[in-house]
């Protein structure tokens, strides 16, 4: 098993439920040169059983790559990173959370998770536009994502 690069289109899964934030990410991924497409959950339980079903349907819904918000409905953010840590039978995606926190602690709690990155949510579009060009340019182009399950 060799890590790899993902070839386009790149699929990402946005676990979010804020309408507002799911839309300015969606529009900034827009503005870069990879091709995205979206798979989108609002809530923790929606994100787990789209990982049950990864493992069943022999890789075809996989994403490359997941950004996971933290307070979500149902199970939060730090439960879903501990599912994709315990229970997956392959190494998950990259999974950077997005948030809005910025404390120490939940920065602590996720990366104490698993999580690959710990993200701020910007302000403003034009930095949404802005993150989506460094998560492009090192997650996508750059880094090497572990291989897809067999």
């Amino acid at each position: 098993m060799s890590s790899h690069k993902p070839t386009e289109p790149i699929d990402i899964l946005l676990v979010e439920d804020n309408p507002g934030d799911i839309r300015l990410t969606q529009e900034a991924f827009k503005a870069i040169q990879s091709e995205i497409e979206f798979h989108t959950v609002t809530n923790g339980e929606e994100a787990t059983r789209y990982f049950d079903v990864c493992e069943t349907d022999n890789k075809s819904t996989n994403p490359d790559l997941v950004l996971l918000d933290l307070n979500l409905p149902r199970v939060d953010g730090f439960k879903v990173l501990e599912i994709l840590s315990e229970q997956l039978e392959y190494p998950p995606p990259p999974v950077l959370v997005l948030s809005s926190s910025e404390t120490d602690e939940d920065i602590i709690k996720s990366y104490d998770r698993a999580a690959n990155a710990y993200l701020t949510k910007p302000d403003s579009p034009d930095e949404f536009d802005t993150l989506a060009q460094a998560i492009e340019d090192f997650w996508i182009d750059s880094a090497r994502h572990p291989p897809e399950p067999s």
